[in-house]
């Protein structure tokens, strides 16, 4: 069956990293965006690598009101008319830096919900980053699920069991604890990252992932790599390691991804 006849969702990572974050997600129904961390020029070249155009998108959801994820996000609004979806405290943080956006592109998507948007079921939940009120989404269509899962400091059991054993997870590899320590950052901003309210670190990341993986998964994509303390060598290596460890069939019975800050995954359909 060719790619354009295949329904479910289908998905790229547009680009993920710490300089800017954007995920496509399409079904039959509708074509969205989760943040937009890039300029719009920027957003379309990524667009235009999996033969996708701006002007079809319908709306973009937003996580939290970090500028690598809501950049482009009152610039693309505005010039395709998409509606933004951000939970109350999200759009209350982020509004001043988007400039304007009509009263009707706006729409609260609350923490902890459900709603469905165009054919596909939209649930948001909770991570732990210092950002006002943060949130990721599952997306769930034809009983095929796809998770978002970066921007935290540490997984809970709560988040936990709600994400587990999906079919594909973009999941946060954000640095490695040698290149972090040793780097060039100065120690405030180290704290910040290694706290509770920062970024999962390569192991920390593998070690969430070995509990969460299940039976129906078939991808998992390394996310938000650091630009200055990480490289997708020892995140892919380490997070695999780990895995491998804990005999949970990675590369086996789902498949481990890299993700670019400059360059989409290839669409694939779930």
């Amino acid at each position: 069956m060719l790619e354009s006849e295949q329904s479910g969702l289908k998905i790229s990572v547009l680009a993920s990293g710490s300089t800017g974050n954007i995920t496509y997600i399409e079904s039959d129904k509708v074509k969205l965006l989760v943040d937009c961390g890039f300029s719009g020029k920027k957003a379309t070249e990524l667009l235009k690598q999996i033969d996708r155009r701006p002007e079809d998108l319908d709306a973009i959801l937003v996580t939290h009101e970090h500028s690598d994820h809501i950049k482009g996000v009152g610039i693309m609004a505005r010039k395709y008319d998409l509606d933004v979806y951000a939970n109350k405290n999200t759009w209350t943080a982020m509004e001043p830096k988007l400039g304007k956006i009509k009263l009707e592109q706006k729409h609260h998507f609350d923490l902890e919900k459900t709603m469905t948007i165009g054919d596909i079921d939209v649930s948001s939940f909770g991570v732990s980053h210092d950002a006002v009120d943060p949130q990721f989404y599952t997306f769930q269509k034809d009983n095929k699920r796809f998770v978002m899962l970066t921007d935290t400091g540490y997984v809970n059991d709560r988040t936990r069991d709600f994400v587990k054993n999906a079919n594909a997870y973009l999941f946060e590899s954000n640095h490695d604890l040698s290149m972090l320590r040793m780097g060039r950052y100065p120690w405030s901003l180290k704290q910040r990252i290694l706290g509770d309210k920062g970024h999962l670190s390569n192991e920390d990341g593998a070690l969430a992932l070995a509990e969460i993986v299940g039976d129906n998964t078939e991808r998992v994509y390394l996310g938000h790599l650091s630009k200055e303390n990480n490289l997708k060598e020892i995140a892919y290596s380490t997070v695999e390691e780990i895995l491998m460890q804990k005999g949970t069939g990675v590369n086996h019975k789902y498949t481990l991804f890299d993700t670019d800050p400059v360059e989409s995954s290839p669409l694939f359909t779930l």
